[in-house]
């Protein structure tokens, strides 16, 4: 089943949803990237956070 935006908790502080347009438009401004170069980090090295603020740290 889909996220209850409803019922919108706190964001998950490990994982990047980039499925979930309201949560890749908030981590997009977090880490000033686009949603394509999100994208292509979590396609590259997984959603992890840490692992995507290395790979576009490269």
């Amino acid at each position: 089943m889909g996220d209850n935006l409803n019922n919108a908790g706190k964001q998950d502080d490990i994982r990047i949803n980039v499925n979930e347009s309201w949560e890749l438009r908030d981590w997009c401004i977090k880490l000033g990237v686009t949603p394509e170069r999100l994208r292509e980090a979590v396609k590259a090295v997984g959603p992890l956070v840490r692992d995507v603020k290395a790979y576009l740290a490269r």
